[in-house]
């Protein structure tokens, strides 16, 4: 397949696939180290990224502080002239001191969901560090566009449009995600790429589209071009390479699942998230997990009303206690039948 390259803010991607940023620790430095050096751009999650430093439980701000920069400096090291970017969430309590974190470590490129980054200009105001929102539908990418040009005078850098067929944390409301054919998505992705071009127009500049959401092969890359994107944002099949920054039972619990295993949960960060069916789902339908510490991770979470703690229960899974655990995917996570490595699959995906 014949795929142009994916340019923005004057970097360059030999081949226009973003991957998608996975917390807790699923993309860290291996995993966006090779993406970036088989010619995609590696996305590295801040969320909690220090789970694993020895003095986490004592400080756990900075040792996530210490991993953003530990991490994306050696994804670096690993990706020679590929890109290296992070994925951070502006539902953090620390989201902005995340942001400069990354910045400070030469983030090639920062991507912000779960919440509209409205303060990401000046977060992340330097030369070197593109900027680029995660939206769902053409109201928000108005909003924040408009927003960004009123008061920053500038624009994204680059645009990743999430659809409902995405993995964690979702953008749409539940109802909306029990009948994804009624959503009509295909044409809200036509309108958010036109509100881009309004902004494309008034700056002299490209702003690329990526879309995300539910690309699992060829034929959904294709796909999205046609619609108008300029490349994709692919994250739940790099779960299962051999370079994923997870546990192997994590990845394997990828291999095994079916499609009637995937459902959608109540995140205590505010949104629906899309996960695979377990023991620790089914416990937390039955009533609330108490919470023995607090991580300070979202802004909007309290202890004591929590439906359970999400950095404990994605610590867990990250880690391979998989019936403790939640384990976020896409909706696609059903057609991965094997563990790979990255440069195959990106010659999968592209050639």
């Amino acid at each position: 397949m014949n795929l142009k390259e994916l340019k923005f803010a004057g970097k360059t991607a030999r081949i226009p696939i973003i991957q998608g940023g996975m917390g807790i620790g699923v993309s860290r430095f291996r995993l966006a180290g090779a993406v970036a050096k088989a010619g995609g751009v590696g996305m590295i999650s801040t969320a909690q990224i220090g789970y694993d430093e020895p003095d986490f439980e004592s400080d756990t701000r900075g040792c996530n502080l210490r991993a953003i920069e530990k991490h994306i400096k050696l994804a670096k090291q690993e990706a020679g002239h590929g890109l290296v970017g992070a994925n951070i969430m502006v539902a953090l309590r620390d989201y902005a001191d995340h942001v400069r974190a990354a910045v400070r470590a030469g983030a090639d490129l920062i991507v912000c969901g779960a919440g509209l980054p409205a303060d990401l200009p000046a977060l992340a105001d330097h030369p070197d560090t593109a900027i680029a929102p995660i939206v769902s539908t053409r109201k928000a990418a108005s909003v924040l566009l408009r927003m960004w040009d009123k008061k920053y005078k500038r624009t994204a850098d680059l645009l990743v449009i999430e659809g409902p067929k995405a993995g964690g944390h979702l953008g749409f409301q539940p109802r909306q995600l029990e009948d994804l054919a009624a959503l009509h998505y295909e044409e809200e992705i036509k309108q958010i790429i036109q509100e881009k071009q309004i902004y494309e127009d008034k700056y002299g500049k490209a702003i690329p589209a990526v879309v995300a959401g539910g690309i699992f092969d060829q034929s959904d890359i294709k796909h999205a071009i046609a619609l108008g994107a300029d490349g994709v944002q692919i994250a739940t099949r790099f779960v299962a390479t051999e370079e994923c920054d997870a546990s192997m039972a994590y990845k394997k619990a990828y291999v095994k699942a079916q499609d009637q295993d995937v459902v959608i949960i109540n995140s205590p960060v505010g949104m629906p998230g899309r996960a695979i069916q377990n023991a620790f789902i089914e416990t937390a339908r039955q009533g609330r997990i108490s919470v023995q510490k607090c991580y300070q991770c979202i802004q909007t979470c309290r202890a004591d009303e929590t439906p359970y703690c999400i950095t404990q229960a994605l610590v867990n899974a990250v880690r391979g206690n998989l019936e403790q655990g939640l384990i976020f995917c896409g909706a696609n996570v059903g057609r991965i039948k094997e563990i790979t490595t990255v440069p195959a699959l990106m010659r999968e995906l592209t050639t």
